[in-house]
């Protein structure tokens, strides 16, 4: 995928991500950074599981994705004090 494809995937997972978490989400750009950083984490994680990876622009990359953006949001908002979940 092109820097744009993961710049716009990342704001989808991360968007949706923050929603699940904390209502309220973190703002655009950082929303962008945890989903990017999701969609890695996210495809890191299901790789090790021998579930494949984010292969590209489809479902299964966006629900992969959109669970590391969760596991980012929660490691996020643990590490900055933030008490609202």
């Amino acid at each position: 995928m092109g820097i744009i494809s993961w710049i716009v995937f990342g704001l989808i997972a991360g968007y949706i991500g923050s929603k699940l978490v904390n209502k309220t989400g973190q703002g655009m750009v950082m929303n962008i950074v945890l989903g990017i950083l999701g969609a890695v984490v996210g495809g890191w994680i299901a790789t090790t599981l021998g579930m494949g990876g984010v292969t590209g622009f489809n479902i299964g990359s966006l629900i992969i994705a959109i669970g590391g953006a969760i596991v980012v949001q929660v490691i996020y908002r643990a590490l900055t004090g933030s008490s609202q979940l």
